[in-house]
């Protein structure tokens, strides 16, 4: 059993918990952890007044806080991002998942570090804020608008952008070729699951509906210079083999990710958001020989493909049941990505939002 919460212990250190353990963890702590006002409802009360007349933007797991007076001491441009546990697939937020806020900050604290030194940051350094922290300091960047996403295999996937369901249409048409997002690709060389020719960059739209395109009309459209996307992709395929090699030796493989960059006040491009999570990439374990493993014929994957694989009708929501089995995967493949501690802040969502934005604020201020 996991021990019980106190009111001065309402931090519960757990380390490498089993699969047991982590149900338990999800089944009893999952609704209290769930449960709490959205970061516009925390600063219309009050509960945050330094905030207070901030533009907020809503997204689909994450919001942003930022006014033009929001600036460090240093004059740069603040933009606090408040992930949440909500859960978005085909473009449809599914529900709130347990934990899953925690779990994808610390993975990609973990993963930023590794890369940080390549694809750069947007983030501040605030003394005394923990991995696990649900609200991400940062500098509000002149975001490049688009979705950067590079393939190393061909997934499966139900998502409309994806090369599988490309090339599924490419096949059923009798098409010797496929074209997408820029590349020429012979539809016999592919297989589900199979690895690609080579790395390929396959761009997309941030629209409310996200198009696959290629680097000429995101240049043409004025989206970003040509320079730009040069140093997007460029710096991109570095990263992708920085954390190549740091799964290898944790027995997994780095199928694709989705990355995305902007513009800083000193007028460098660096990353923006999230890096290497199980929501924007895919993680694919390997056996002791190095090929992949499967469960049910498919590749046993850390991503947010097991939630996809869930959904049956267009705008059907998780249950609690699915939701909580939804948790258990992604607590399990923190660990298995990270090797690392996954520690639980038991508090209140609101509580933790409050605590770890005054901290932000008093550093930065």
């Amino acid at each position: 059993m996991l021990p019980s919460r106190t009111d001065k212990q309402k931090k519960v250190l757990v380390i490498m918990l089993d699969e047991q353990q982590i149900r338990e963890l999800v089944s009893i702590y999952g609704p209290a952890v769930n449960q709490g006002r959205p970061i516009k409802q925390i600063i219309a009360d009050g509960d945050l007044p330094r905030l207070s007349g901030c533009t907020i933007l809503e997204g689909k797991v994450s919001d942003s806080v930022f006014a033009d007076t929001l600036l460090s001491r240093d004059r740069a441009p603040i933009r606090l991002m408040f992930r949440n546990n909500r859960i978005s697939t085909h473009d449809v937020n599914r529900g709130a998942i347990p934990f899953k806020d925690q779990v994808l900050a610390f993975n990609h604290d973990h993963m930023l570090r590794l890369v940080e030194d390549v694809l750069g940051s947007s983030q501040f350094t605030v003394q005394g804020l923990q991995p696990s922290s649900t609200v991400i300091p940062a500098e509000n960047l002149n975001l490049i608008m688009l979705e950067n996403v590079l393939r190393l295999y061909m997934a499966e996937s139900s998502t409309s952008t994806s090369l599988y369901q490309h090339w599924v249409s490419a096949k059923d048409r009798g098409e010797e070729f496929l074209s997408y997002a820029g590349h020429k690709i012979d539809v016999k060389e592919l297989h589900p699951n199979g690895v690609l020719p080579y790395l390929m960059d396959t761009p997309s739209t941030k629209e409310k509906v996200d198009r696959t395109i290629d680097a000429k009309y995101l240049i043409e459209s004025g989206v970003c210079s040509a320079e730009q996307y040069a140093q997007i992709r460029n710096s991109s395929i570095m990263a992708f083999g920085v954390i190549s090699n740091y799964l290898h030796a944790k027995g997994m493989v780095l199928v694709d990710t989705k990355t995305e960059h902007g513009v800083n006040a000193s007028g460098a491009i660096v990353s923006a958001d999230e890096l290497y999570t199980m929501d924007s990439s895919r993680f694919w374990k390997l056996d002791g020989d190095g090929k992949l493993v499967t469960r049910d014929g498919k590749p046993a994957s850390f991503s947010k493909e097991f939630a996809r694989g869930m959904v049956k009708e267009k705008d059907q929501q998780f249950n609690e049941d699915q939701s909580n089995e939804i948790a258990v995967r992604y607590i399990q493949g923190l660990q298995h990505l990270t090797g690392e501690q996954f520690e639980p802040d038991l508090r209140s969502r609101d509580e933790r939002i409050v605590d770890s934005t005054n901290l932000i604020l008093d550093a930065l201020l």
